[in-house]
């Protein structure tokens, strides 16, 4: 009986604290939220102002009770009362934690009442409780504060949906790459993951089962009752059928109770609607709510646990599974979207080739270049539009307006009349162009030029989008073949069996599951979905293997635009091209502008042509050797249009020019008579070549391989002089790939540097008129000459640095020859000098920079020589038989051993000039001085001791080299040599120091002087 009234103490005492809240709740409700008088802190209290009253440092918003959450949030126990109370936060970005109050035997209505009035009301935005905490006010009444697991936590450990989104994201400049399939797919990978995400957070918030007993056939009630715990056990139906009555479910939808509580809340409410009456109306009462339905003797601890264990042994996997599978399938078909623009030996490709393209549409030159072509269209169909006055309206960046002739190349373009009209071609706003636009797009052709080499030699971005898309594909198939079996397994009811029938007294469980109609519609509109994703994923595997992606022409281009050089492209580089045109034809277009070689020489020319003006070219002109006007361009473009202005240019040189063109303006340079074209295989216009022909007189060709030499030189037939340095032979070493030279008919020098094994037969073309003909090889041994022999009107021969080894019989047969030169060869002996004397015009011989010992005494029979040049050989002496040749003039004997010269020197009477520097002579024969027409007389670096006096009759001597020798003076009778001036003498500074002041003054001198008086 004891124990029965503290019972019911305790249970009058909870009622009364319950009403309590209702109250409070209803007074709170009618005031506004206001903040804390001061925010209190985690790890103290905040005091109320007027009462030392204890505050919760968990602060909670007005609207303190929530909806209620069953039997769940509230526990009952003997000793204390603890119930927990959900206090929900006045934002969705709250988190709510578990209060818990604690009430001792001593607690009383008053401290109820003092908690009540000077609580705070307060918001949960700014504080966090991250631990436990037990707060006492002076009443005696507890508060334990327990935050909500994982209430922050799972925040933190949860992902947006935005953030699943950026797997399917691409820069923004990568959508010129996507055609409409792949943004289609995009949009339904997007779709796809809503669904799965919307199923996963319906399943995750909301899914549950309720199962309830499968009950045998109904007997007596008597046998639901258990004997030995009547009094007990008997309350527990009665207190569950009251939960029914209207007046508790009102109760029951005000009092929100939290989380914490693990019991249910039947002696709460069965208790509470007696809180006002004694005890015999509780009995009455409880008689009268008596349920009528089948009970099942399972307390709330029981249904929890057959919920949980129906939940996994019940339901399909696929019911439970579903949201996360087509989260983790969607998530790879996103992957699979994007993959070629993630893997980083197509990214870099691809990237690169995004920048390039954007670039390319967005230069101003590719603007002005189809507006070019548009214009030059309209040009050719000016007669039938009105002239000059409607060209503007062809000027367009439409790279869709004209069509000229692609097979008409740039060279043959005969539009050029000697007419006043000629000006009227050209359109002056269409060839302008800044300077920076023009280095913008010069690199733009450099970087396209780069990117096709290094992209074209492989084909990894097509097979990489050819897997990905048949991965898709294959997934497509595959989800679809396993989820289309799964969708008459979700179902609303199941039964269960969880052979746990030792814990709750039942085999077998009726259950219902509440998420079943949503998780089928679901499945139904995600099979939808994928169907159409997988039908683009077959449409796009048709669209890569129609037609050839790895092979992209520019024909149509071609047709619509003068730039009928563009070249066809394949492999990676066609296969983005491709791509590029599902988004927009105009990018390809206009990318192929890059990719001519003649829209580059017009923007080449553009921008030369702006840099380089008349008056720059002017400043550049000067007079070289022979006094006329020069002008030199290197590494250039192009030849700028202004040099044709330069009228009275006589020598133009053009090298390293690649694209040099020879305008019909250049009839304008009348002087014009010599050009160079050093590696310049320049391009004529046909009016350009006919004043060429005309009035060329030498020409300078500088190549590495023939095939550079430009065809029209062979047809200048006019030209005197042809100078050709560079390598004449073909591949296999054996074959002279020079064109005939039959056309020149007037060619009378013939200058050949090349690397020549035999005299090219075409030389015979030009044998009857040809005069000199000048070999240089480049150590290439000269093995056949017989070309040589038919070259009977040749006066002049030079075959330098041929390997030669002795002199070449087919030159005996050039009786009209007067100058032989044989440099740098190899010859040892000259026995067959002697065949010169047939040569009855040969007048020059020069066997200089060979390995010559000895002079053959046969030379006497040369008898017409003239000049010998026998410099730099090995000779040792001076044979007497070549001071029998009367009419020497020169003879060059440098560089050699010679030791002695001989006192026969003397009759040399004619010798002008003698050189024997770089000897070993000591003694200066005094025959030598008879020899009074000497102007020359080189003899330094030898060893002589003195120079004699009589070095004074040599009056006509202007030029006279001691430097290198023995003397310590010179002779005063220098000043004797009247023409002989300290310009002409080379000599140490100590020695002309000797002359006599008198001397010394007459060799310092003006030269023109002496002249001066004479005349």
């Amino acid at each position: 009986m004891f124990f029965a009234n503290l019972k019911l103490a305790k249970s009058e005492l909870l009622l009364k604290f319950v009403k309590r809240l209702i109250i409070l709740k209803a007074q709170l409700s009618s005031l506004p939220n206001r903040p804390c008088v001061k925010q209190g802190k985690r790890s103290g209290v905040t005091k109320a102002t007027g009462r030392s009253v204890s505050v919760f440092s968990l602060q909670f918003s007005a609207c303190v009770l929530g909806p209620a959450h069953g039997a769940r949030d509230a526990l009952s126990s003997f000793g204390n009362f603890t119930i927990g109370v959900r206090f929900l936060g006045d934002s969705v970005n709250n988190w709510c934690s578990s209060v818990s109050f604690r009430f001792g035997m001593g607690d009383s209505t008053g401290d109820l009442n003092k908690a009540k009035t000077h609580c705070c009301l307060c918001s949960l935005q700014n504080q966090e409780i991250t631990e436990s905490k037990k707060v006492s006010s002076p009443g005696g009444i507890s508060f334990l504060l327990q935050p909500l697991v994982g209430a922050r936590g799972g925040r933190e450990g949860m992902f947006t949906l935005a953030e699943v989104a950026s797997l399917n994201d691409i820069q923004p400049t990568y959508r010129i790459l996507k055609p409409w399939w792949d943004v289609f797919m995009d949009y339904l990978a997007v779709v796809m993951l809503m669904v799965a995400i919307f199923a996963g957070t319906m399943q995750l918030t909301k899914d549950q089962v309720v199962c309830l007993p499968v009950l045998p056939a109904p007997i007596n009630s008597k046998a639901h009752a258990t004997p030995g715990n009547a009094d007990i056990t008997t309350n527990v139906p009665k207190t569950e059928s009251a939960t029914d009555q209207d007046q508790d479910g009102r109760m029951t939808n005000e009092i929100s109770f939290g989380a914490s509580a693990v019991t249910p809340d039947i002696p709460l409410r069965a208790t509470y609607p007696h809180a006002d009456s004694t005890a015999p109306n509780q009995e009455a009462k409880k008689e009268k709510k008596d349920p009528t339905g089948r009970k099942t003797n399972l307390d709330f601890q029981q249904y929890v646990f057959i919920n949980q264990m129906c939940y996994h042994l019940a339901l399909p996997w696929y019911s439970k599974y579903f949201p996360y599978l087509a989260l983790i399938h969607t998530i790879i078909l996103m992957v699979s979207s994007n993959f070629w623009f993630k893997y980083p030996k197509t990214c870099s490709k691809v990237e690169h080739f995004v920048s390039i393209l954007g670039k390319c549409f967005e230069s101003p030159w590719t603007t002005k270049a189809l507006s070019e072509t548009a214009c030059e269209d309209s040009e050719e169909n000016k007669q039938r539009i009105t002239g000059a006055q409607t060209l503007p309206k062809h000027v367009s960046t439409s790279s869709d307006e004209g069509s000229p002739s692609a097979s008409t190349p740039m060279i043959n373009k005969t539009g050029f009349k000697f007419s006043a009209e000629k000006p009227v071609i050209e359109v002056p706003s269409m060839t302008i162009l800044d300077k920076k636009d023009g280095e913008q797009a010069k690199a733009l052709f450099e970087k396209v030029r780069k990117f096709r080499a290094h992209v074209e030699d492989s084909d990894l971005i097509y097979k990489l989008y050819v897997v990905q898309t048949v991965i898709k594909t294959a997934k497509f198939i595959f989800i679809l073949c396993y989820t289309a079996n799964f969708v008459n397994a979700i179902s609303f009811e199941h039964v269960c069996k969880p052979k746990v029938e030792h814990l709750t007294g039942y085999e077998v469980f009726e259950c219902t599951h509440n998420m079943a109609y949503m998780l089928k519609k679901l499945l139904i509109s995600y099979i939808s979905i994928i169907c159409v994703y997988g039908f683009i994923c077959l449409y796009t595997l048709f669209w890569l293997f129609r037609i050839p992606l790895k092979e992209y022409s520019f024909e149509k281009v071609r047709e619509e635009s003068s730039f009928s050089d563009i070249p066809d492209v394949k492999n990676d580089f066609a296969f983005l091209l491709h791509m590029v045109d599902q988004y927009d034809q105009l990018y390809s277009k206009r990318f192929g502008v890059f990719l001519s070689e003649v829209s580059e020489n017009k923007l080449r020319e553009i921008s030369l042509n702006h840099e380089w003006t008349f008056e720059k070219l002017r400043q550049h002109v000067s007079r070289n050797a022979q006094d006329k006007q020069e002008l030199h361009l290197f590494m250039l473009s192009g030849v700028p249009d202004a040099v044709f202005d330069l009228t009275d240019l006589d020598v133009l040189k053009l090298e390293l020019i690649p694209e040099a063109k020879l305008p019909a303006k250049i009839s304008q340079m009348t002087n014009l008579q010599e050009l160079h074209l050093c590696h310049c295989p320049a391009k004529v216009e046909q009016t350009a070549f006919s004043f060429l022909r005309d009035h060329l007189r030498c020409l300078h060709v500088k190549f590495t391989d023939v095939a550079e030499i430009p065809a029209w030189v062979y047809l200048l037939k006019n030209l005197r002089e042809l100078y050709l340095i560079g390598n004449l032979n073909s591949e296999n070493n054996k074959m002279i790939g020079l064109e005939s030279l039959r056309e020149l008919r007037h060619l009378k020098i013939l200058h050949v540097k090349s690397n020549l094994t035999k005299v090219p037969s075409n030389i015979t073309d030009v044998a009857p008129h040809l005069t000199k003909l000048v070999i240089h090889n480049d150590g290439t041994k000269l093995l056949v000459l017989n070309s040589l022999k038919k070259m009977m009107n040749v006066a002049e021969l030079e075959l330098q640095n041929c390997e030669l080894e002795r002199i070449p019989h087919a030159i005996f047969s050039l009786s009209n020859l007067q100058e032989l030169d044989l440099k740098s060869n190899n010859i040892r002996t000259i026995e067959e000098i002697i065949s010169f004397q047939h040569l009855k015009r040969l007048t020059c011989l020069k066997l200089w920079h060979n390995k010559i010992v000895t002079i053959p005494p046969s030379i006497t029979h040369v008898k017409n020589l003239e000049s010998l040049y026998f410099s730099n050989n090995k000779l040792e002496s001076l044979p007497v038989a070549v001071f029998s040749l009367q009419k020497l003039r020169c003879l060059d004997v440098s560089y050699n051993n010679i030791s002695m010269i001989p006192i026969e020197i003397g009759l040399l009477q004619n010798l002008q000039h003698l050189h024997i520097t770089g000897n070993k002579v000591d003694v200066l024969p005094k025959q030598l001085f008879k020899c009074v027409k000497l102007r020359t007389l080189n003899l330094g670096q030898n060893c002589i001791t003195s120079l004699p006096e009589k070095i004074g009759q040599l009056s006509q001597l202007t030029q006279l080299e001691l430097k290198g020798n023995c003397l310590d003076r010179l002779p005063a009778q220098l000043g004797q040599c009247r023409l002989l001036k300290k310009s002409g003498l080379v000599v140490e500074d100590h020695l002309f120091d000797t002359l006599p002041l008198e001397v010394k003054e007459a060799l310092n001198q003006d030269i023109n002087i002496p002249f001066a008086n004479g005349i």
